[in-house]
C-alpha cells in the first residue's frame, strides 16, 4: 500500500520558484504521489506537508513575505515540517547571519548554522562545481553545484534542543575561490566555508541551486529522506 499523496511547496515570492516546481512536477517517487504547490499566501502553505525555500534574494523575500503576511506562518512551519532552503532560502534558515544589508535581516531559523551573505566576496559571483554527495542516488556522479553569490556556512551553532548537524557535501579545497587576499590556506578562512550542503533533522541546506540544473537528485533526496524517511 503506497503512501498517500504530499503536497510540497515552493515559497514562490520572488527567485527560482519556478525551476524547483517543474522539477518536482516531473519528480517520481514509488508509492507516492507528489503534488507541487507554488506558495504565495498563508492558505497556500497550510496544504502543504514540506516546504522549498529557492534561491533569489534572501532580504526581497523576508520582506515580500511580510507584506503577504506569510512571515509568522512561515516562522511556524519551520518548527513543525520539513523545509529546505537554497541560496537565498539556506540564509532564510539560519539563526543568524553575517553581512546583511543595512536594516537588517529577518530570519526563519530552523537550522543551527551562522551563514555569511555573498561569502566569496565581490570578485566571485558565480561558478560552478563538480560536488561528491554519497546521500544521493547514484553517489559515483558528482553533482554539479551551481554557486550565484553564494552564502557560505560560517559555524555551527550548538543547540542540544536540535538534532545533530550533518554534513552531506563539502567543495573540494581546489575549488574553493580565492578571496581578494588569497589566503585559502588560512585555517581560519577555510574553517566551515567547505560546507555546501547539509541536513539538521528534516530540514536540508544548500548554498548552491540545485533547481539551475536538469539533475533531480536533490529533489528526490529531499522527498525520501527528508519529507518521506523510511520507516524502521
Amino acid at each position: 500500500m503506497g503512501r498517500p499523496g504530499l503536497t510540497i511547496g515552493v515559497l514562490a515570492l520572488q527567485g527560482a520558484f519556478a525551476e524547483h516546481h517543474t522539477i518536482l512536477s516531473r519528480l517520481k517517487i514509488s508509492h507516492t504521489t507528489i503534488n507541487p504547490c507554488l506558495v504565495k499566501t498563508p492558505e497556500d502553505l497550510r496544504q502543504c506537508d514540506a516546504l522549498i525555500i529557492p534561491g533569489g534574494e534572501s532580504t526581497t523575500i523576508a520582506l515580500l513575505a511580510r507584506l503577504a503576511g506569510l512571515l509568522d506562518p512561515l516562522k511556524i512551519f519551520v518548527q513543525q515540517k520539513p523545509v529546505w532552503g537554497t541560496c537565498a532560502g539556506a540564509i532564510l534558515l539560519s539563526e543568524s547571519v553575517q553581512n546583511a544589508k543595512k536594516g537588517g535581516q529577518e530570519l526563519l531559523g530552523g537550522i543551527s548554522v551562522t551563514i555569511e551573505r555573498n561569502g566569496w566576496g565581490s570578485q566571485v559571483e558565480s561558478f560552478e562545481a563538480a560536488i561528491e554527495v554519497e546521500a544521493l542516488r547514484e553517489p559515483e556522479i558528482p553533482f554539479t553545484g551551481v554557486f550565484i553569490r553564494a552564502p557560505v556556512v560560517l559555524d555551527f551553532i550548538e543547540n542540544d534542543a536540535r538534532p545533530p548537524i550533518q554534513v552531506l557535501a563539502r567543495l573540494p579545497e581546489s575549488l574553493l575561490p580565492r578571496p581578494e587576499d588569497g589566503s585559502t590556506d588560512d585555517p581560519a578562512y577555510l574553517g566551515q566555508r567547505r560546507v555546501v550542503a547539509l541536513r539538521q533533522g528534516r530540514h536540508l541546506l544548500t548554498t548552491f541551486h540545485p533547481e539551475l540544473t536538469r539533475d533531480d537528485r536533490f529533489h528526490d533526496y529531499f522527498v525520501r529522506s527528508c519529507v518521506c524517511p523510511p520507516q524502521h
